[in-house]
């Protein structure tokens, strides 16, 4: 159990959790730019945060695992390795995204997008500042995002999980004092971003609001203390959590949960333990009622980070040459041309990038710091 081990479905949680947040978008987009759409629906409002927050506690999950692996094996963390081993894999293309939605979009026509423009020439150095030291959510919430990069924000929130929860591993006996650290230093960037705007006592609070929900630290811990219970073989939950009826009852109650498009308090983390529950037992259940391990699953949920990051600067210009030489199709035609190219360009574009930039990165991570 404590050896390395392979945790199969993952890839397809990775693209089940994309392709939620690109069908919000899509839609999104199209009432943001006053085609007829369904983005009023409640399923479609939140599936892109739901989607993120399932990537959220597979993150937790899977981070979680292998730094106890690395604490077993080595009686030791090394820090250095794991963060060098997150920037091969998120900065190459959260930077190229990020330098592309600065200094190339917003002087193509094909790229336009109402408001776009105006959220990099404003608040210019300081918003490009904190993208370039990967605080892409305090961007977001301080000055907004160009839309083409605007889902870069959860990066943010990934990296500052990786700043916390590896000293938490490494020294569990200190973790009171390494939380205070975290918090207090998280808060007094905060403010000191904030105070680059000079926002009225109302606008502080409504950006002090949005950060904090934005903030999902708890949900990857979600993730995290599920992977615990399986690295360490904890029977006694296990035996609860692999139940047949447990499966079935947590699988009702999520889809229940979602086609209600309910919103409630505390919301997320709701949905997070359902979602841990879920991934606990597809990645580590034999008796796993669901499987989602198959082809296409897989190959997406591979190519699922560049995805992400991708998708939108891939939906933006099929809305514009759509709007500009197809503008009289509407209705079934005009949705089905457009879900069909955005997926399957962001496909392919995806592809190429883990192809000839990921893959090879990936490889020499490995290679030189471990997995």
């Amino acid at each position: 159990m404590n050896s390395k081990r392979y945790f199969p479905n993952l890839n397809g949680i990775r693209s089940v959790a994309a392709l939620l947040v690109l069908f919000h978008h899509i839609e999104q987009a199209k009432a943001a730019l006053g085609i007829p759409n369904i983005y009023g629906i409640s399923l479609i409002k939140h599936i892109g945060r739901l989607g993120v927050g399932l990537f959220f506690v597979l993150s937790g999950f899977l981070i979680t695992y292998l730094l106890l692996q690395e604490k077993l094996k080595h009686s030791d963390i090394s820090t250095k390795n794991f963060y060098l081993r997150r920037v091969f894999r998120i900065w190459p293309i959260y930077y190229l995204i990020i330098g592309l939605s600065y200094f190339v979009f917003p002087y193509i026509p094909i790229f336009e997008y109402p408001g776009a423009s105006e959220n990099v020439f404003t608040y210019y150095y300081e918003r490009l500042a904190f993208l370039a030291l990967v605080f892409p959510n305090y961007a977001f919430v301080i000055y907004n995002l160009p839309y083409w990069c605007a889902q870069a924000w959860s990066i943010g929130v990934e990296e500052q999980f990786y700043y916390l929860w590896p000293w938490l591993i490494k020294y569990p006996r200190r973790s009171i004092l390494i939380v205070l650290l975290f918090l207090t230093a998280s808060a007094a960037l905060l403010y000191f971003a904030m105070q680059t705007v000079s926002p009225t006592p109302a606008e502080q609070m409504e950006m002090v609001l949005t950060f904090l929900g934005q903030f999902r630290i708890q949900t990857m811990a979600v993730g995290g203390i599920c992977a615990y219970i399986v690295f360490k073989n904890k029977r006694n939950y296990l035996d609860i959590l692999y139940r047949r009826d447990l499966q079935i009852g947590v699988y009702i109650l999520t889809a229940l949960l979602l086609l209600s498009g309910f919103h409630f308090p505390a919301f997320m983390e709701v949905y997070s333990i359902l979602f841990g529950i879920i991934i606990l037992n597809l990645a580590s259940n034999p008796d796993s009622i669901l499987n989602i391990d198959n082809r296409f699953m897989n190959f997406s949920g591979k190519i699922s980070y560049g995805l992400y990051l991708y998708h939108v600067a891939v939906m933006v210009p099929i809305l514009n040459l759509l709007r500009d030489y197809q503008p009289g199709m509407s209705g079934v035609a005009y949705n089905l041309t457009l879900y069909t190219a955005v997926i399957g360009i962001s496909i392919l574009v995806a592809s190429l990038s883990y192809e000839y930039l990921e893959k090879p990165l990936l490889r020499y991570k490995d290679e030189r710091f471990g997995r």
